[in-house]
């Protein structure tokens, strides 16, 4: 049976350990610097797969030779956002628990995909790669495909079918200058702009872009776990089961869309252990734009948590 490690036992985090434990196939580690709260957690989802066909053994605690052996790592650990927080806000915050855990991971699980969840997302995706030191095609950050599910949702309630029914495809970073893309994103293999008039368009685009802030803002606290704990549970699947699932993700770049040493949003195809490799898609060049703008802004960003990660 496979190891999964999720380190961080919040509600993504949680959640994500028990989406992956009922699929049967792994052994699941939650972590935590609260113990006690990643052992409860642990036993609460353990006790819950009584009435699931799993074989799953589910650990908790904060002892990270628990996570020895493990295939895939996920880091959801670090704060989240409160209602006016932007994920930029997170960035000092998160980058040292980022930076903890990771080198934490890198000792005790040296041979293990990664996947980052901690916001901002692909500012911490590239913090953890250039850690870790290890192959790009080992790290990636879950984002796109969280996008691609808040723009299928919104899709979806204007064309009057079911969410699983829109193919979406959202490119870029995973904030507001997110670029979701209805050329390209499909409902019975009809492009969604011959499905929408241009002013439905713009607000299921729009919705889409501020998808997460409209969840924080109706929960008052937290942020949402339901949609990105199944997203991570599904990028857990391909990395172990090798099913080549074709989804977006942040991935380090080097070279794909015209853009070096940076993460960003792009389609990907997932397999055993990693992504195998960045999908190019042909983009106009007001898109391209957006890309290069998203990418300024990020390489910016990481300027600024250099500054502040060698400061005394």
């Amino acid at each position: 049976m496979y190891k999964v490690t999720v380190v961080g036992a919040g509600m993504v985090g949680a959640t994500t350990a028990m989406r992956v434990a009922e699929e049967g196939y792994a052994e699941v580690v939650l972590l935590d610097v609260r113990a006690d709260l990643a052992r409860g957690k642990a036993l609460d989802i353990s006790q819950a797969l009584s009435l699931k066909p799993s074989a799953s053994r589910v650990k908790g605690g904060d002892d990270y030779r628990l996570a020895e052996g493990s295939r895939v790592a996920v880091v959801a650990a670090g704060m989240a956002r409160r209602p006016g927080m932007s994920r930029t806000d997170l960035l000092e915050s998160n980058a040292g628990v980022v930076r903890s855990v990771v080198g934490s991971l890198k000792e005790a699980a040296p041979d293990c995909a990664l996947v980052v969840v901690t916001n901002p997302l692909d500012e911490m995706t590239y913090l953890a790669w250039r850690m870790t030191g290890w192959d790009r095609h080992r790290v990636m950050g879950m984002a796109g495909l969280l996008d691609g599910c808040r723009l299928a949702f919104f899709a979806s309630q204007e064309l009057g079918i079911p969410p699983w029914q829109v193919h979406p495809v959202v490119l870029g970073s995973h904030g507001d200058g997110m670029l979701p893309l209805a050329r390209f994103t499909t409902a019975a293999g009809v492009p969604l702009e011959q499905l929408l008039p241009g002013d439905k368009l713009r607000e299921v685009e729009e919705r889409t872009r501020h998808g997460g802030a409209e969840i924080v803002s109706l929960l008052g606290e937290g942020s949402a776990y339901f949609a990105p704990s199944a997203c991570v549970a599904r990028m857990v699947r391909s990395l172990l089961l090798d099913d080549g699932f074709r989804t977006a993700a942040s991935v380090p770049l080097q070279g794909e869309y015209g853009l070096h040493d940076v993460c960003l949003g792009v389609p990907v195809v997932l397999g055993a252990g990693g992504w195998r490799e960045v999908v190019e898609l042909p983009l106009l060049p007001t898109e391209r734009g957006v890309m290069e703008e998203n990418a300024e802004r990020i390489r910016e960003n990481m300027r600024k948590l250099d500054a502040w990660l060698e400061s005394p």
